[in-house]
């Protein structure tokens, strides 16, 4: 694996710091800002709705520009937006940051993603964005349980600024390492002719491509619908104090880690029987968890074990998306960043609305494992429909030939 993709998950683990930490943020917040916790939870949701949103709209707007400039240039941004975060006494005006920040993250993560499988062999793409991922992953392990314990010793907004200096050496990182023009890219195709934005667009009608999709948003909007609400769940449904919070926290981002290595090891090989297992298995474990979400034990073995499953099946199905994407290069990461960003608006916008309806802390638990059911669902029609597809109709029966009698 080129160094340069390892170097680019530098960059991935700030961006995820930030995706994430809110999930040990979000009553601190809530609190200082005067609003109610399903409010603070539509922060997660604007930031996923700037990544959905963004990569498709940076990626078609970045396709002429050089990816180290570029990668810089939405670095810097989010280190702005993250100071402004940091400052304001406005709800109003973070969730505008937030937003802000995720259009950046976003252009980062397509032209990122674009960039890293361009270094890679063609059957490789699963090993990169499992390196890249990982970066995810790590800032589920120490950079969200940071956050959490940053704001619980000085308030969330030590947590904002603490992106804002990760994200510094990213960029240098970004500047040194990148490559002006990796190999693939429109803006270094020399030796052809310019890739057509709307032939790459056209690919989106292929229905492998769009079913991968969907599959997508449902397994990560059951992943953020529960993770956005963890911090609660732990301290009034299992009446584990607040200090437990980053340590579980922790707990899941190793599962997450240990989750997207098994993807990166599966995912170009054996896809079908991991995302098979692992989608029942994810889809009764999120059930299991609502059921059992007030014994502290069952909280200790779920957690880490629903970020493992979430993670594999989640980066799998990324992975599926670059392939089934082969025909838009350019694309084919915003495809897969918006995929996994519907899913984490929906999630915590879902969770927000049944805590609000009153049904409890449980109740993103339950949305959880409905939303991977739904996943599972999808997938077996379509499996049906293929299979109906392929089938070559019968073979007509051979006329019948009659011996004339002789005269």
């Amino acid at each position: 694996m080129p160094p340069t993709v390892h170097l680019l998950a530098l960059a991935v683990f700030a961006q995820g710091t930030s995706e994430f930490m809110l999930a040990g943020l979000v009553p601190d917040i809530a609190a200082d800002l005067g609003v109610s916790l399903s409010e603070a939870g539509l922060l997660t949701s604007a930031f996923a709705v700037g990544m959905a949103v963004g990569a498709p709209l940076m990626a078609l707007l970045c396709r002429r520009l050089p990816p180290r400039a570029t990668l810089a240039a939405f670095l810097a941004v989010f280190v702005l937006v993250h100071v402004v975060g940091a400052l304001t006494g406005s709800f109003a005006v973070l969730l505008a940051t937030r937003v802000a920040g995720a259009l950046a993250n976003a252009g980062f993560m397509a032209v990122g993603l674009t960039t890293a499988t361009a270094l890679v062999p063609a059957d490789a793409k699963g090993r990169a964005l499992s390196v890249l991922l990982g970066g995810t992953t790590l800032a589920c392990v120490a950079g969200v349980p940071g956050g959490a314990l940053l704001g619980q010793l000085w308030g969330w907004r030590a947590a904002f600024w603490a992106v804002a200096l990760v994200t510094l050496p990213a960029i240098a990182a970004v500047l040194t390492s990148v490559p002006g023009a990796p190999k693939g890219a429109e803006s270094t195709a020399t030796d052809g002719p310019p890739l057509d934005a709307r032939a790459e667009l056209r690919v989106l009608r292929a229905p492998r491509l769009l079913v991968t999709l969907l599959l997508g948003a449902l397994v990560n909007g059951a992943t953020f619908c529960s993770f956005t609400f963890l911090a609660p769940v732990i301290t009034e449904v299992a009446g584990l104090g607040a200090g437990a919070v980053p340590g579980l926290l922790a707990l899941f981002g190793i599962g997450s880690f240990l989750g997207v290595r098994i993807g990166g090891r599966f995912a170009d090989t054996r896809p079908v029987p991991l995302l098979a297992g692992g989608g029942v298995a994810l889809a009764a474990g999120w059930a299991v968890f609502a059921l059992s979400a007030a014994h502290p034990v069952a909280v200790l073995v779920l957690v880490p074990a629903l970020g493992t499953l979430s993670f594999a099946v989640g980066s799998t199905l990324i992975s599926q998306v670059l392939y089934a994407a082969a025909g838009a290069p350019t694309l084919a990461g915003s495809f897969a960043t918006a995929c996994l960003n519907i899913g984490a608006a929906a999630g915590p916008w879902l969770g927000g609305v049944v805590i609000a309806a009153g049904l409890g802390l449980r109740s993103p638990l339950w949305v959880s494992a409905a939303l991977v059911t739904a996943a599972l669902l999808t997938a077996a029609v379509a499996a049906a429909a293929r299979a109906r597809t392929a089938t070559p109709p019968p073979a007509a029966p051979a006329p019948e030939v009659r011996a004339v009698p002789e005269a």
